[in-house]
């Protein structure tokens, strides 16, 4: 198995996380899309957008988007499964999945470029987008707060998708120094610092040595 990314990128890290939280690992590629790899021809033949990550199976089969690459490991390896068997519970799963699709990263990526990214460019932050960013992350967090009533992941007894598809962004929140955003939940708060301390997550950000 090959991923096609980059260490740094937020979509490359939940195929990442989810492949060391099955217990596998996959040859790791390095697109550096900072010099503008991702639009050579050779990726652009692996993911049309010109985006990452982008994955290969053992058989040459390719795939691209994060979440649909995820789903797929989850199914194929073995290892801990990240989708709960029970029925409504998966749909839970697939809602929360939506919900940090569509109502969370979004507002959290205008503050990442705007306070992380953007530096690389050499770009002033717009803090009119910053704000609007904090305000539909408020608002997210605000449900997320209710979900986590009496539970340590969002859905179920244990860690699923739906947990480590918010996982690199609030790490960049971090970063931005706006993590104030997650703890202005006690459980949203508590809720993170348990994902970010589990020791596959160390790994996949660098924060050990151990080879993603």
């Amino acid at each position: 198995m090959k991923v096609y990314g980059h260490p740094m990128s937020t979509c490359t890290r939940k195929v990442l996380m989810t492949l060391a939280e099955k217990g596998h690992r996959a040859e790791f590629v390095m697109v550096d899309i900072m010099k503008g790899e991702g639009h050579n021809a050779e990726h652009l033949a692996r993911q049309p957008w010109g985006q990452i990550p982008a994955f290969e199976d053992d058989d040459g089969w390719q795939m691209y988007e994060s979440r649909a690459i995820c789903r797929y490991l989850d199914a194929k390896l073995s290892g801990p499964s990240l989708m709960p068997a029970d029925l409504r519970q998966r749909a839970q799963v697939e809602q929360w999945i939506s919900i940090e699709t569509s109502n969370f990263t979004g507002p959290a990526m205008k503050i990442i470029y705007n306070l992380v990214f953007g530096k690389f460019f050499g770009k002033d932050p717009d803090m009119a987008a910053v704000e609007e960013g904090r305000k539909g992350v408020k608002k997210a967090v605000a449900v997320m707060e209710r979900q986590l009533e009496n539970r340590n992941f969002l859905v179920g007894d244990g860690l699923t998708l739906a947990d480590i598809f918010f996982m690199p962004y609030i790490e960049y929140l971090a970063a931005a120094g706006e993590l104030g955003l997650i703890d202005a939940s006690e459980r949203v708060g508590h809720w993170w610092r348990r994902l970010s301390e589990r020791p596959t997550w160390a790994q996949v950000i660098g924060r050990t040595n151990a080879a993603s």
